[in-house]
C-alpha cells in the first residue's frame, strides 16, 4: 500500500514562521551584543508592563532632615548674556599647579573652556577649543602619555535629539604649555554623548570608550589606538540613547571594563567585561521595565567602601514631553557591586528632574554622603529644589535635605576641595533651555563651611 505524499506547502509555512523569530533574534544577538536569552527576558520584562516602575518607586532613604546651610555659592567663570546651556563639568587640576579648576563644556558658545584657579580664590576663564557643536562631555587625561593633560571631548553636534550623523570624538592635545591642539578621532556618527579613555586591550597605551546617542539609531564602540594619531574602531552595541561610557575594573579581574548607561531605546545598564585583549562580552546588569524611566546619568563609586565599585544612577530626564516636567519615578539609586558582575538595586531618594549625582564625605563623619542636582523640577514651586544632599547615617541609609532652589536647570555638577581646606566643595553647570528665567546662572562654586554651618545644627 502507497503512503500518502506529504504536502510540502504546510511544511514550508511552518519553516519560514519558525524561522522568523530566530532570524529575529539572531539579528538583535548581534545587533546589541546579547544572548538570546537576555533578549527573551527583557522582552517578556517590557510585554508585562512596568507599572510598578511607572509609580512612585519606594525609597530606602531616612526620613527627610532639616536644612543645613552649609554651601556659598559664588558665581565664577566668563559673564554671559544668553541664558546659558552647560553640559558638563570636572573639576581637575588642568595645569597641575596644585590648585583645583574647571573644564567646561559649553552648548551655548560650543566651546570647550578652562576655569583656571590662580593664585588661590581667583578663578580666569579661557577657551581651549571653539566650533564644538553642542560639547556633551569632557575627561582631562594625558592622552598621548607626555606628562600633561589633554582633553577628551564627546561632541554632539546638536543639543537636541536628532539622527543625522553630525557627531564626533575630538582630543584637544596640551602642547605643554597649555594650549590645545584638535585632533578629530571620528566625525560624521551619531551624536556622541560620552568619550572615555583607558587601556582596553593591554598594549600600553590608551584606547576610547565611546558612547553616541543619536536619536533612534545610537551606538556603543570603543576606539582603537594605533598610535601616531590613527585609529580603528570597534562597534560594542547598536541600541539609541547610550548616555555615559565610564572604563573601570567592574569585577575585580585587572583588566578594564566599559559601562554604559543606555536610555531612549531602553533605560538599562550594560557592562562589556573586558580580557585586556580588546574583545569584550555584553552584561544586562540593570534594566527598568518603564519605558520613560528617564535615565539621565551613572557614575562609579566605592559608595559603601568595601574595595570595589558600585553605580550611582539617575533618572530625571524628561525631554520627552514639552514642557519637560518631573514624574513620580524620577529619583536617585545605587548599584549595590556583589562580586561576579552581581548588583543589588537601591532606591536612595526621590528628585524630580534628576541628572547628576556627586559622592563625597561633605561632612567628614567618615562615609560618603551624596549631592544631586535637577533640570526638570517644579520651578513654579518654591519647595522644588536643584541641589540636595543625602546624608550617609553609616550604615548605607540616606537622609535627604535641601540645599538650594536657585539657580534652577543644574544640569552639571562636580566635586572637589577648591580652597584646600579639607573640607569637599562642589560646582555646578546651568542648562537653561526653557523658562522660567528668572533664576539663572551659568557657573557656580559652592564652598563648603561645615565647620561654621554644622555647629548650629
Amino acid at each position: 500500500m502507497k503512503l500518502p505524499r506529504l504536502k510540502l506547502a504546510p511544511i514550508l509555512v511552518l519553516l519560514v514562521l519558525a524561522g522568523i523569530p530566530v532570524g529575529i533574534l539572531s539579528y538583535q544577538s548581534h545587533r546589541t551584543g546579547m544572548s538570546w536569552r537576555e533578549i527573551l527576558r527583557r522582552g517578556f520584562a517590557r510585554a508585562g508592563g512596568g507599572q510598578a516602575d511607572r509609580d512612585a518607586l519606594p525609597a530606602e532613604a531616612l526620613p527627610r532632615g532639616e536644612k543645613i546651610d552649609f554651601l556659598e555659592p559664588r558665581p565664577i567663570g566668563l559673564p554671559f548674556r544668553e541664558p546659558p546651556k552647560i553640559s558638563n563639568l570636572q573639576a581637575v587640576d588642568l595645569d597641575q599647579d596644585g590648585l583645583l579648576d574647571v573644564v567646561v563644556c559649553d552648548c551655548e558658545t560650543n566651546r570647550v573652556s578652562w576655569i583656571r584657579q590662580y593664585p588661590q580664590g581667583r578663578f580666569t576663564e579661557k577657551v581651549c577649543a571653539e566650533g564644538l557643536i553642542a560639547p556633551a562631555h569632557v575627561q582631562a587625561v594625558d592622552f598621548d602619555d607626555d606628562g600633561d593633560l589633554d582633553l577628551l571631548v564627546a561632541v554632539l553636534g546638536m543639543l537636541f535629539p536628532n539622527n543625522d550623523k553630525i557627531g564626533s570624538v575630538v582630543i584637544l592635545e596640551n602642547d605643554g604649555r597649555m594650549r590645545f591642539v584638535p585632533h578629530v578621532v571620528v566625525e560624521r556618527v551619531a551624536r556622541v554623548s560620552d568619550v572615555r579613555g583607558g587601556d582596553l586591550d593591554g598594549d600600553g597605551d590608551m584606547d576610547l570608550a565611546v558612547a553616541q546617542f543619536g536619536y533612534d539609531d545610537g551606538q556603543t564602540r570603543w576606539i582603537e589606538n594605533l598610535g601616531g594619531w590613527k585609529f580603528r574602531s570597534h562597534i560594542l552595541q547598536n541600541l539609541s540613547g547610550p548616555i555615559h561610557s565610564p572604563v573601570a575594573d567592574m569585577d575585580g579581574d585587572g583588566d578594564l571594563d566599559i559601562v554604559v548607561l543606555v536610555s531612549q531605546e531602553w533605560e538599562e545598564i550594560y557592562v562589556f567585561a573586558g580580557d585586556r585583549r580588546g574583545r569584550f562580552l555584553s552584561h544586562r546588569i540593570y534594566g527598568s521595565d518603564n519605558p520613560d524611566f528617564g535615565s539621565s546619568g551613572m557614575w562609579l563609586s566605592d559608595l559603601d567602601q568595601d574595595g570595589d565599585l558600585d553605580i550611582l544612577y539617575t533618572n530625571g530626564d524628561a525631554f520627552d514631553y514639552l514642557p519637560p516636567h518631573p514624574w513620580p519615578w524620577h529619583g536617585l539609586q545605587w548599584l549595590e557591586n556583589q562580586g561576579g558582575l552581581r548588583f543589588r538595586y537601591h532606591r536612595l531618594a526621590s528628585f524630580g528632574g534628576a541628572v547628576g549625582l556627586q559622592p563625597g564625605d561633605v561632612d567628614r563623619d567618615g562615609d560618603l554622603d551624596l549631592v544631586a542636582v535637577a533640570a526638570f523640577n517644579k520651578w513654579e514651586t518654591p519647595e522644588a529644589q536643584s541641589m540636595i544632599w543625602l546624608e550617609n547615617d553609616g550604615h548605607m541609609k540616606f537622609r535627604p535635605r535641601d540645599i538650594t532652589n536657585t539657580p534652577s536647570h543644574i544640569q552639571a555638577l562636580a566635586a572637589g576641595d577648591f580652597n584646600k581646606d579639607g573640607w569637599i566643595d562642589f560646582v555646578t553647570g546651568g542648562m537653561h533651555v526653557y523658562p522660567p528665567y528668572d533664576r539663572v546662572e551659568r557657573i557656580v562654586l559652592w564652598t563648603n563651611v561645615w565647620p561654621q554651618a554644622g555647629a548650629s545644627e
